[in-house]
């Protein structure tokens, strides 16, 4: 997709409500579409969105095997609540082979360690998910919120190096916003999350690292 096409999809849907970007990315992408998730707070949003719009819509789950219980309880919850068609990747390391070879999961501030972890972990096996799915368009919980670097997105994001059409339903939507569509469809939610990939809610873990540079754009 060339910069003037994108521009222009961006100005016709940036005043568009999330479910209606759901609906264009499901007309563009079709079988060829899914939606990413970490089962992270507020995230059963964008499942509902998307389900909502393409019931057995491919859901790619990178799950490092260091999620806390509450959160893996918080996937079947949805799974089951959403019937969601999950398609799980899993790194090549166990996380009880990580702890033997480089000691506990990292702690926030051991930013080196974070980023080996999120590299071996959660990166690997994300990307070889979307290589294997190879989708056309990619559905993301991204809000401007969550993170300063997240203040130039778009609706809509192009991957240059995956040749895939990100589309961003919930950019624009507060946690206040959030919160409410989750108490008006009655879905779950799971505050204990942590990322160890992460560290804090200002790293980036480098899922989306790409659609911050100016070639990307």
């Amino acid at each position: 997709m060339d910069a003037s096409e994108l521009a222009s999809l961006n100005h016709r849907l940036k005043d568009a409500e999330p479910l209606d970007l759901v609906r264009f990315a499901v007309e563009r992408g079709g079988d060829d579409s899914l939606v990413s998730t970490n089962f992270r707070p507020l995230e059963a949003v964008v499942l509902h969105l998307a389900t909502t719009v393409k019931p057995d819509l491919r859901v790619l789950w990178a799950d490092h095997g260091c999620n806390l219980p509450e959160t893996y309880r918080f996937a079947e919850n949805c799974r089951q609540r959403l019937n969601l068609n999950i398609h799980s990747f899993v790194p090549t390391m166990t996380a009880a082979h990580w702890t033997a070879l480089h000691g506990p999961i990292p702690a926030p501030d051991e930013v080196e360690r974070v980023e080996a972890f999120s590299r071996i972990m959660k990166l690997e096996p994300f990307f070889r998910g979307l290589e294997t799915m190879a989708p056309k368009v990619w559905i993301t919980g991204l809000r401007r919120v969550q993170n300063p670097r997240r203040q130039n997105l778009e609706p809509l994001e192009w991957d240059p190096q995956r040749q895939v059409l990100k589309v961003n339903p919930v950019l624009e939507w507060t946690d206040e916003q959030m919160h409410a569509y989750l108490q008006q469809h009655d879905l779950p939610d799971e505050r204990t999350y942590y990322d160890p990939a992460k560290g804090d809610e200002k790293h980036e873990c480098g899922l989306h690292a790409p659609l911050t540079t100016a070639a990307a754009r």
